[in-house]
């Protein structure tokens, strides 16, 4: 039996980027690591812990969502912060969110940051160090968690760090590993038998098509589905029921009896077939 975790990002509360209500609760029925969102980008202390209680609840890992400081935007827009603001703005995140986890019972295992932040530390150098030194600093036990390839998840691992990277099943691929950014063609995956195929895939072959058709080679950890991708509830159980049917078993990947793979999760980056192979940039 193989086994991967499940993650979505919650705790996000309601705004005009939501195309229906949240589903926090039954998503929480469905996870196995919850990243909740630490008010940069949407949430606050009370939905921080409900959240990280409705997680311990169901046994699910709570981990840290940090993101740039942009609510109006969700987080969604890319800030050229001085590294040593950003590195106090995610360390501010980290600890509170830690210090609302402890209130309700709660243990935060890990750290993802969200949307735009995510993004550009997987090859911003500067930003990517602010957030490793954040992370060391706030506590040095917790997981980082990314994207196959990126520099933050580099920097992490000569910073003493756990990684752990993670596939989408929400998410288009661009051929070189990256997400196809939102608003173009191919961004979404919001069919629910598509992203179940695609998870399985992920999970048993280690690979993902890109939208271009080529195979890029991931060997994650974890698969996330996105709380405010339409459908996400659907999305959810579908995955859970196709891994089921693959027999691949859903677990935390900070639990002691996930296989893990090296310290960072993986390869050092996807590699993609068809001709040469090409690795992400680095």
């Amino acid at each position: 039996m193989g086994v991967i975790d499940l993650n979505a990002d919650l705790g996000e509360g309601e705004g005009p980027w939501r195309l229906e209500p949240p589903a926090d609760a039954a998503l929480l029925d469905l996870v196995s690591s919850a990243n909740v969102a630490t008010g940069y980008h949407g949430g606050d202390a009370a939905t921080m812990a409900l959240t990280c209680a409705g997680a311990v609840a169901r046994g699910v890992a709570v981990g840290a969502h940090p993101s740039y400081d942009d609510r109006e935007g969700f987080g969604r827009r890319r800030f050229d912060v001085p590294p040593a603001v950003l590195r106090a703005q995610v360390a501010y995140q980290v600890g509170a969110l830690l210090a609302v986890a402890t209130s309700v019972g709660a243990r935060v295992t890990h750290v993802k940051p969200h949307g735009a932040l995510y993004n550009a530390v997987v090859h911003d150098e500067d930003q990517a160090q602010a957030v490793v030194d954040a992370v060391a600093a706030t506590d040095p036990t917790l997981t980082l968690l990314g994207l196959p390839g990126s520099r933050v998840l580099a920097l992490a691992r000569a910073a003493g760090l756990r990684v752990m990277t993670e596939a989408f099943v929400d998410r288009g691929y661009a051929p070189d590993g990256t997400l196809v950014p939102r608003g173009r063609p191919g961004a979404l995956v919001v069919d629910p038998d598509e992203a179940a195929r695609r998870a399985v895939r992920i999970a048993v072959e280690g690979v993902v098509v890109a939208v271009d058709g080529s195979v890029v080679e991931l060997t994650p950890g974890s698969l996330c589905v996105h709380s405010d991708t339409p459908g996400a509830v659907g999305i959810a159980r579908a995955v859970r029921a196709a891994l089921a049917a693959a027999a691949v078993d859903v677990r935390p990947f900070t639990d002691a009896t996930h296989p893990g793979r090296e310290p960072g999760g993986g390869p050092a980056g996807p590699v993609v077939r068809g001709g040469a192979d090409r690795r992400a940039r680095p």
